[in-house]
Order: structure tokens, then C-alpha cells, then sequence
């Protein structure tokens, strides 16, 4: 691990958040003698950010930490375009008016993770539609434009994809990449931003922001994007049989929530705990350490700090009680019936006869047919549905019968 003298990076490298840095010697130099304006971009697609944008939220959490100012930038205007990086398809457009409401939604998340105000290290939000609706194409294209080769734009893995799998990508999506550019240099004019923040598939659209600071104004400003986070077994983070994870309580309950960290893989645990918590480093080193049985305890922790962090003590705690009761008392005060799955995964079907929740596959299937069945509170919408068992998992036929999966 490369020994760092700011405090910025020094905490960063420690809880696994750096994949790439542009010059982390410059930028750590910068971060040891000064605060450090720095944003990272959130286009509002959904009313909600889901757990696939948490470790951005952390980072900034982090940036905050350690003596800096973070800048959350709101895609009101990029959010017209989407971003096209890594995805198969363009998005679908979206109306000023919905963008508008995705945006005041997505902004009561922020203020669980940050502390906004006007102090020089406060938390402050933008939206790049206050520039980026105002410009004029002509001058645009002549003073921003002339700065980007579209050859190396075609060479960048986020465009390549596109074009090796012969699926069309709009000129409209191509110019999201020099605005997101764009964005960069108007933070380092309006706010003194040095640093843009973002996931390892954002590097690509943040050197192009550097270099395009460098060149039109002669600032030196920096880049830092964050691996990509996946499960032990391979999986995208957040990604379940039920859906996203949302973070706002209205798009998924906190019990939902808690319940998602508490599912944690065993092999994940101790890096969820630096990602996603405030837990020191040495009480992390003591819960990873756990073995057998005992590993279920530091995912009950995650789980606790996790949902204290985005939904509030309160919640957490009320989440916590209520999966003890679920879970060790029993619906009712009756134990619930539990089938172990030595494998760590059981197709939803044969779950339910193990369970003797349905009395076979048939009466299983019509169960699914019709709504019935849920995994942990969620809505199972196909009978081929495989659920992973990490940790006690609940599965309800109706609203009255219950069974827990355990490993």
C-alpha cells in the first residue's frame, strides 16, 4: 500500500476506496497543505439513488472526514442525455418535469451522509443544468469542442462496447463524455474544485475533465475513481432477486435495508465494514476475524451501522428488533420452520416444499403465479428464481406462513 501524507488519501487507501488516481503525488501533496473542493456527479435516472451509488456517497462521507469540501453534483442538465458509459442501450429521455422531481427526491438522501452548510468544509450541492442549459452551440463547439479528438473518444472502453456489439450510440450520448468534461471546468471556475471523484467506469469522462481544465485555463486539477464494487461471488453490489436496493425509505422500508447488509456474504464482510461504515479499522480487523456461526454477528453490526447511516438510529434499531423477533423467536411466539442449504443457493420451488410451505412445485408455482410468495418481504416474480443463502434468509407463503432458509 503506497504510504500517503495527507490525511485525505491516507483514509481513502486504508478503507479500499482508490483504483486510479491521475497524479496522486500532486494531489496528495495539495491535500496535505490545503482544503480540497471536490464533487462527484449524480445523474437523477430513478427518485432514488440505490446502493450501487453508495460507495460515491461514503467517498464524499470521507472527503468530509478528513478536512475537505464536498461537492455534490447534481445531473439536472446531463440527466437529459444519460450517461452511455457501459450500457447496452440508451436510456430512455426523460421530461424536465421528472428530472426536476428526481432531483428534490434524491437530494434528502445526501443530508443523512453529509453536513451541509456555508463552513469551508460544509457540504454544498449543484446541478450542472444552471450552465450547461445556457449554453450556446456555436461557441460551445468553438471554445470546448476544439479540445477533444473524436479519435480518442472512440478508443475509450466506454464507447468501444457500443460499437464492437454493433448497437447505435447517439451523437446526442456521444457528447455526454465533453460535457461531463465541461463540468469539471466549470466547478474549478465557480467553486475552486481540484478533484473529481467517481467510479472506475467514469475514468475515462474524468481525464477527459482534467485535460480540458489543463488546456482551456492552465489549472492543475486531479482525478480519483474508486474499483468496482462486486460481491465475493462475483456479483454487481446491490444487485438482488428482487431488485435495486433503493436508499430512500419510500422506494424500499428499513427493514428491507437492514436486511440486505445483514445478507452479506462472509467473505465480503470486512470489506462492506470499511466501505460502507465508520467502525475503526481495528474493531473491523477483530469482526472479520470471526469464524463459523459468530461471522453472523459482525453482519449484524454492518447491518446496524449501514441503516443507522441512511435511515437513522432509530429505524435501525426498530429494523434490528424486528428481524430478531422474525428470525430467532418466531411469528407469534412460534418457532418458524428452517431447512439448511449446505450449497448457499436453493431454487425457489424446491424452498418451499423444504419448507413445508407449499405441498409441492404445482401448488408452489400458482403461489408465485398469483403474488404470494416473498423473500425477505420481496415479491418472488418467477418460479425459475435462485436465492442465495448467506445468512438466515425468510421465505412467506401468504401473509401467515414463514420459513427461514439458514447456511
Amino acid at each position: 500500500m503506497t504510504e500517503y501524507k495527507s490525511d485525505l488519501l491516507r483514509l481513502l487507501s486504508e478503507r479500499g476506496y482508490i483504483h486510479q488516481v491521475t497524479d496522486a503525488e500532486g494531489l496528495d501533496a495539495l491535500a496535505a497543505k490545503q482544503i480540497i473542493p471536490a464533487y462527484i456527479g449524480f445523474d437523477p435516472t430513478a427518485p432514488s439513488l440505490h446502493v450501487g451509488s453508495l460507495v460515491q456517497i461514503m467517498m464524499l462521507r470521507r472527503l468530509q472526514q478528513a478536512g475537505h469540501k464536498p461537492i455534490v453534483l447534481m445531473g439536472g442538465g446531463t440527466g437529459k442525455i444519460g450517461d452511455p458509459s457501459f450500457k447496452d442501450e440508451a436510456r430512455k429521455l426523460m421530461t424536465d418535469e421528472v428530472i426536476a422531481g428526481n432531483v428534490a427526491s434524491i437530494k434528502r438522501v445526501f443530508e443523512n451522509f453529509l453536513t451541509f452548510g456555508d463552513g469551508p468544509t460544509d457540504a454544498v450541492m449543484a446541478d450542472n443544468a444552471e450552465w450547461l442549459d445556457k449554453l450556446e452551440y456555436i461557441p460551445f463547439l468553438r471554445d470546448i469542442g476544439q479540445h477533444f479528438s473524436v479519435n480518442r473518444m472512440l478508443s475509450f472502453d466506454s464507447v468501444k462496447l457500443r460499437l464492437d456489439r454493433e448497437q447505435s450510440l447517439s451523437f446526442l450520448e456521444f457528447n455526454y463524455m465533453i460535457l461531463q468534461a465541461y463540468d469539471f471546468l466549470e466547478l474549478s471556475r465557480r467553486a475552486e474544485c481540484r478533484l473529481q471523484m467517481g467510479g472506475s467506469d467514469q475514468w475515462g469522462n474524468i481525464v477527459n475533465g482534467v485535460e480540458l481544465s489543463r488546456r482551456v485555463d492552465g489549472t492543475h486539477v486531479f482525478g480519483l475513481t474508486t474499483p468496482l464494487i462486486t460481491t465475493a461471488d462475483g456479483g454487481k453490489m446491490g444487485k438482488t432477486m428482487a431488485g435495486a436496493v433503493w436508499l430512500n425509505a419510500d422506494q424500499l422500508s428499513a427493514y428491507d435495508y437492514w436486511q440486505f447488509w445483514r445478507n452479506t456474504q462472509d467473505a465480503d464482510v470486512g470489506r462492506f465494514l470499511k466501505l460502507f461504515t465508520d467502525l475503526p479499522l481495528d474493531e473491523i480487523a477483530r469482526l472479520e476475524a470471526l469464524q463459523g456461526s459468530e461471522i453472523n454477528e459482525a453482519k449484524k453490526v454492518l447491518a446496524d451501522a449501514a441503516t443507522a447511516m441512511c435511515h437513522g438510529e432509530d429505524a435501525a434499531q426498530e429494523a434490528a428488533e424486528t428481524a430478531r423477533k422474525t428470525f430467532e423467536e418466531g411469528a407469534a411466539g412460534e418457532a418458524l420452520p428452517t431447512f439448511a442449504v449446505p450449497s448457499g443457493e436453493i431454487g425457489i420451488l424446491d424452498a418451499m416444499v423444504a419448507l413445508g410451505l407449499c405441498a409441492s412445485k404445482g401448488e408452489a408455482k400458482r403461489l408465485i403465479a398469483g403474488g404470494g410468495a416473498k423473500v425477505d418481504g420481496d415479491k418472488v416474480d418467477s418460479e425459475t428464481a435462485v436465492v442465495a443463502v448467506n445468512g438466515p434468509v425468510r421465505i412467506s407463503a401468504g401473509k401467515k406462513k414463514h420459513g427461514i432458509l439458514i447456511r
